[in-house]
């Protein structure tokens, strides 16, 4: 028998099959564009999302015919919901979190209710780049597909629903919509009072490790599964990857690098709201019960892989085979820390600041800078952006003298080094860099009961590789490059809106 994860990013989604002991026994990845309808807009096709999910599905299920998966759990980026109809048919694309759109409902929101109120229902940071703004834009400017839609899906809801059960949500996303009721573990009453939001457009919140259901039979078949499969609720990304990290103790914090770079600190409680509204964190449920979760974030590997589409093509080679294009390009990058400075501001910004009205900038270029100095300042940059934040986890009592490192940016020993010697702080990378995927099958065996606890789960899946320390002496010369970075925006602040 084997565990099947699922993971559904932002770029690109993956399916992975585990045996009890936490070897992997198959693997397969799809990768997928964001669509740009107009400028600053960002939509996934989830048609094509969901095409992609079932051919990684199909193609682990052929390569695990001899060890049959019995449970499957998917982990999945938060806040993009996609429109359904009641007979399981999507009904567009859904817009992403990086996408302003409805930014004008988060202010609405601030007024009228207050970030205040708002933490105290929903501990998140108020932003665009929520689902509720989302829906509340759709309403006013599709109404006719807000009105036609059954049910609005976040991507975990989806990928379950599509395969037979019932429309449900883990509160991990819930709380990803701005109408979660954290306390109470259901959808706000105020908070659907006041943005007319109908709660049967909504999934029901359930926790993760919850059984949905079972694959239906004719999705196993067109799937190549064994009958009868088990589909267990999971959870957003950033929780099941420190579940896959090894994280299920509060305390302590993982680094995801992918799509997003997210530090996630984990709590036994929530925190007070003057504490955490001061230093910018929000709060919502881990997929373990019991424990809490904050996210800081920001664009990180979308600007690797923007660098790499834009000055590396050329060097691309087919799929499969051995030199990686980033191998080539980091053999590239100094020893030493670059003259450059990044903002990563190329999307609307992560946690804390949320800074919706700015564009990227990359300042200090010459006619000898190479693109190997340019791409490491962006890796750089993608570090500045948390040097403040892990102060504030150290305020509230997080261990921040080790991060565990996960995601495809845990892979670059180079990136590892960088944050290392910024943050002043050693980083980990485990035998396993793709920690969500591996964190969805561990909630997938215990829900199952393969797994007594996800101490035993841990115990079975996670081990450590590597750890890089930081360098003194580039640590010191990143504290006084970090000076001049944290005055970029706010010398351009002014000016970049009207880029």
């Amino acid at each position: 028998m084997s565990l099947l994860g699922i993971d559904v990013g932002t770029s690109g989604c993956k399916a992975a099959a585990f045996s009890e002991d936490g070897r992997q026994l198959g693997s397969a990845y799809r990768e997928y564009a964001t669509i740009h309808q107009q400028p600053g807009w960002a939509e996934l096709d989830s048609r094509a999302v969901l095409d992609a999910v079932w051919e990684t599905v199909a193609e682990v299920a052929a390569e695990t015919a001899r060890d049959p998966i019995t449970a499957l759990c998917v982990s999945t980026m938060g806040e993009a919901m996609t429109p359904v109809s009641a007979d399981r048919v999507v009904l567009d694309h859904c817009i992403l979190s990086s996408d302003p759109r409805g930014g004008e409902h988060a202010e609405a929101l601030a007024e009228q209710i207050g970030q205040e109120a708002l933490y105290e229902i929903n501990p998140n940071l108020l932003g665009p780049n929520y689902s509720l703004p989302k829906l509340l834009w759709l309403r006013e400017n599709r109404p006719e597909l807000y009105n036609r839609a059954d049910k609005f899906l976040l991507w975990g809801d989806l990928v379950a629903f599509m395969l037979g059960c019932d429309p449900v949500t883990s509160f991990s996303h819930a709380n990803r919509t701005l109408l979660f009721d954290i306390r109470r573990q259901v959808w706000s009453d105020r908070l659907l009072d006041w943005s007319g939001i109908d709660r049967r457009k909504l999934p029901v919140p359930v926790a993760s490790g919850t059984v949905a259901g079972q694959v239906g039979a004719a999705a196993a078949k067109r799937l190549g599964l064994p009958k009868g499969v088990t589909v267990v609720v999971g959870g957003h990304d950033q929780c099941c990857n420190a579940l896959g990290a090894g994280i299920s103790r509060p305390g302590r914090a993982v680094c995801g690098i992918g799509t997003f770079q997210c530090i996630v600190p984990v709590y036994d409680h929530i925190p007070p709201a003057a504490t955490m509204l001061a230093r910018g964190l929000n709060v919502e449920h881990h997929v373990l019960d019991g424990l809490y979760v904050s996210f800081l974030y920001n664009q990180a590997g979308s600007l690797v892989r923007w660098f790499r589409d834009t000055f590396a093509s050329a060097d691309r080679k087919p799929f499969g085979e051995d030199e990686d294009v980033y191998d080539v390009l980091t053999a590239e990058m100094p020893a030493e820390p670059t003259r450059l400075l990044v903002l990563p501001y190329f999307e609307v910004t992560g946690a804390p600041h949320f800074v919706a009205d700015a564009s990227g900038v990359i300042a200090g270029l010459r006619t000898g800078t190479t693109r190997g100095e340019i791409l490491k300042a962006v890796m750089e940059s993608t570090t500045f952006y948390f040097v403040e934040s892990v102060r504030a986890l150290r305020e509230i009592g997080i261990d921040t003298s080790e991060f565990i490192a996960t995601g495809g940016g845990a892979k670059s020993d180079a990136w590892l080094q960088i944050q290392a010697d910024i943050l002043g702080t050693p980083f980990t990378r485990l035998t396993r860099t793709e920690c969500g995927i591996a964190g969805a099958a561990m909630l997938a065996g215990m829900a199952t009961g393969v797994y007594t606890s996800s101490d035993e789960a841990v115990e079975r899946f996670v081990a450590r590789e590597r750890t890089f320390q930081p360098s003194p002496s580039r640590h010191e010369t990143y504290r006084a490059r970090y000076q001049l970075y944290r005055q970029l925006y706010p010398r351009l602040a002014d000016f970049l809106p009207k880029l």
